[in-house]
């Protein structure tokens, strides 16, 4: 029986790609990985084979086809993780699916004046106040749920789950861009870099010679 097929783009870059990437692999779900460049000329070609939506990540587990980090997720959590990748607790798991939501749709200022470059350390470069309210609202839900559900443990809901996969990048966004977070969100960010998952990931990153200009050049003015 073949394994299911992970497609994703650079490590270094692919944020989306992280959540459902991290998830299987922290739980230990075996999967082949098929990496594709972004901004590249042969991007749009190759991701038609993989993807509807020409963008990653997807993922094919026989004749299934799921696109979009959250379906993923919530397609590995029903086929492979028997429930564990939400809360058991009915209000936790609310709580957590609310605030991956609010992930995966909101928080355009960060994400666009923050982009994912796993590789960046960080320098004088700074965004606007729009970003800024992004990054508070991130500290407030990740304390908001430490300190409901998470008391027994690192994590948002005290066990790894897809909440934490979900804003997994988000860490790694404030790490390189030198962002100043509050005591727990530190707390909670040492908890994700210590995991073996987001180590390799990183390393792989590291590791990668592709360059994508526009997100790249996002440093201080010299």
């Amino acid at each position: 029986m073949s394994l299911p097929t992970l497609v994703i783009g650079n490590k270094n870059y692919s944020s989306w790609s992280l959540r459902p990437w991290l998830l299987l692999r922290h739980f230990g779900v075996a999967f082949d990985e098929v990496r594709l460049l972004l901004d590249t000329p042969g991007f749009a070609d190759a991701v038609r084979w993989h993807s509807p939506t020409g963008k990653v990540p997807a993922l094919h587990d026989g004749d299934v086809q799921v696109w979009d980090s959250l379906a993923i997720c919530e397609y590995a959590n029903e086929r492979w993780l028997d429930g564990r990748g939400w809360p058991a607790d009915l209000a936790a798991r609310a709580l957590a699916r609310a605030a991956a939501a609010e992930m995966h749709s909101g928080f355009v200022a960060l994400r666009t004046q923050l982009p994912m470059n796993s590789r960046r350390v960080p320098d004088a470069y700074r965004w606007d106040a729009a970003a800024q309210r992004d990054i508070d609202r991130v500290q407030a839900l990740w304390r908001q749920l430490h300190e409901a559900h998470g008391r027994n443990g690192v994590f948002l809901c005290g066990d790894f789950g897809i909440v934490d996969a979900m804003y997994a990048p988000v860490a790694i966004r404030f790490d390189g861009y030198g962002v100043q977070v509050d005591a727990g969100a530190r707390a909670y960010m040492d908890a994700l870099f210590a995991l073996p998952a987001v180590r390799e990931w990183r390393e792989a990153a590291a590791a990668e010679t592709e360059s994508v200009a526009a997100t790249d050049a996002v440093r201080a003015p010299l």
